[in-house]
């Protein structure tokens, strides 16, 4: 055994190297940064049964001459450079392969039809390369198979029913793909069943009532971003393992089975951009470990009944682009404890990972939420990362004063509502707050001093209110432009052009000088509109009685020019 992994190893394998290594069984280089093609030399080494070479920069396709390891277990060529084909009898005499990776690669092609003679084959990997074509029939063959792979590839067609015959599978990901037609009922055959990934294809008809059998395996389901149609199914069973359920970005209808509240372990709840037509499903506060709830875009209405509502643990809800109505829950934001509690510093970042047998699954991925103003996927969620979407409903009333004690909370959306009210200052509280929006609602009076504290604050919309006054000045809120604040016809101050009078702004202060000078300067102009009423009265007497002086009204004209400068100095 040969083992140099995760050093920082460069350059090629030389062609010659392997000639003499005849003995070897295992060699591992994984995670290093070796570069250049496999050399050929290797596959003298005909006791190999683990190989493995991922994470470096290998290019070239793959050899056919590797399928010269007549004894190979274990085969890693993953989160390479590797492409081009894998040629149809590559594996023809790899009869004892037991782990095929070659993901992270850009292999083109078929899937070889020598690979279904590897019958021993649990675990196989061709996810994120370029690879086309339908799946055959005789995938059927691999009776042994735990774990397929296939996802982020361009493969179509059906899914093959002979997929049941398979059933010792566990984890099936065939996402982001071309696939068609319907989730084949043969699937819940399969009772071992942990995840299921198809995910970002063309699939349609409606989900099968099966896949609530298969819930007391399956921890992972992710079906979004096809076709489906119809309602989800409402037998999800008593002990039901759930951890993760996706079905946004279809066409699904109806309510949200109550029978999800029989998987006590749901972490992620994401149903956005369907046609489902609920009221506010309240009762999913037993789940007292969701952490993501996501029920945007469809047609939920009424209120946010609160009342016995905890979800402890939520720390993403989004609501958007629905129909609910009446005032924002109170009860709702004091029993969200995840986001009240302030953040623990992480040395590095954490995301929402949960570990199941075989490996770990990420609880929140290929999420899209609307944050700093932007439509965001987050391929992971930090476990640090929390937010409040609320936006485009028909809520009413004042902002609850209870969200500022949110002390975790990174991005608040409750713009395109009919709030009133003014602002509650205690929104200064969330020391945390990267996003807010408060758009496009009724809010009045003044926008909080209070903000100034806000000093991660990246984003801030006010605009399109009724808010009045001057724009406090001070750290993050020096750095927002007048699109923050436009809609506010009372609002005044940098950034707009608008200026604060007096009365509406901070009021001018003078000292006793200032003062006094006041007070020099008007008297001024007093004594001088008086000596300009005697000096008027004298000089019409005068040209009245003697005839038009003109040299008196020349005198007169200069000196009244003089006096007028004196005073305009003055008065600058």
């Amino acid at each position: 055994m040969l083992s140099l992994y995760s050093n920082s190893l460069q350059g090629h394998l030389s062609s010659g190297m392997f000639d003499n290594l005849s003995k070897l069984q295992g060699l591992d280089l994984h995670e290093n940064q070796i570069s250049g093609r496999i050399p050929k030399s290797l596959f003298k080494c005909k006791e190999l049964t683990f190989l493995s070479l991922f994470s470096n920069s290998l290019q070239g396709s793959i050899p056919s001459e590797i399928g010269n390891l007549t004894m190979l277990d274990i085969l890693y060529l993953n989160q390479n450079n590797l492409k081009g084909h894998l040629e149809s009898e590559i594996f023809d005499n790899m009869s004892k392969l037991q782990v095929l990776s070659l993901n992270g690669n850009q292999i083109s092609g078929s899937i070889p039809s020598s690979l279904y003679k590897c019958k021993e084959l649990r675990y196989l990997s061709l996810w994120n390369n370029s690879m086309e074509g339908s799946i055959p029939i005789e995938i059927g063959n691999l009776t042994m198979l735990q774990s397929l792979f296939l996802g982020y590839n361009n493969f179509k067609g059906t899914i093959p029913s002979v997929i049941k015959n398979i059933i010792s599978l566990e984890m099936i990901d065939f996402s982001v793909n071309n696939f068609t037609g319907q989730i084949p009922s043969s699937l819940c055959n399969l009772s071992s069943l942990m995840a299921l990934d198809l995910s970002n294809n063309r699939l349609d008809g409606t989900i099968q009532e099966c896949v609530g059998n298969l819930s007391s395996s399956l921890f992972y389901l992710d079906l979004r971003m096809n076709n489906f149609h119809g309602k989800i199914p409402e037998n999800f069973a008593e002990g039901c393992s759930l951890k993760n359920f996706l079905i946004s970005n279809n066409q699904v209808e109806g309510s949200l089975p109550r029978s999800l509240g029989n998987c006590k372990d749901l972490k992620l709840l994401d149903v956005g951009n369907n046609y489902l037509n609920d009221t506010f499903p309240n009762w999913l506060g037993i789940l007292d470990q969701l952490q993501v709830l996501d029920l945007r875009s469809n047609r939920f209405y009424g209120k946010v009944d609160s009342s016995d509502v905890t979800f402890t643990r939520l720390r993403v809800i989004d609501l958007s682009r629905n129909n609910f109505s009446g005032y924002l829950p109170v009860n709702f934001f004091k029993n969200l404890h995840a986001i009240r509690e302030e953040n623990e510093k992480k040395a590095k970042p954490e995301y929402m990972e949960d570990v199941i047998p075989g490996g770990t699954i990420n609880i929140a991925p290929g999420l899209f939420f609307t944050t700093k103003g932007l439509e965001t996927e987050f391929e992971k969620l930090l476990t640090i990362w929390t937010a409040i979407d609320f936006s485009s409903n028909q809520f009413s009333g004042e902002i609850p004063k209870t969200i500022g004690e949110l002390h975790s909370l990174i991005a608040l959306n409750l713009s395109h509502n009919c709030l009133t009210g003014p602002i509650p200052s205690s929104l200064g509280d969330l020391s945390e707050l990267e996003s807010l929006d408060l758009s496009s609602n009724k809010l009045h009076g003044r926008i909080p001093t209070e903000f100034t504290n806000l000093g991660f604050l990246e984003v801030l919309n006010l605009s399109h209110n009724n808010l009045v006054g001057p724009i406090p000045h001070g750290k993050q809120l020096d750095t927002f432009s007048n699109d923050s604040y436009i809609g506010n016809l009372g609002l005044c101050g940098l950034p707009l052009s608008k200026s604060c009078d007096n009365d509406e702004g901070t009021p001018a202060k003078f000292d006793r000088d200032d003062d006094e000078d006041g007070l020099n300067w008007k008297f001024s102009i007093l004594m001088g509109y008086g000596c300009g009423l005697v000096l008027g009265l004298s000089m019409g007497y005068i040209v009245f009685t003697t005839g038009r002086p003109w040299w008196f009204i020349k005198i007169y004209v200069r000196v009244q020019q003089r006096f007028a400068e004196k005073v305009k100095n003055r008065t600058l």
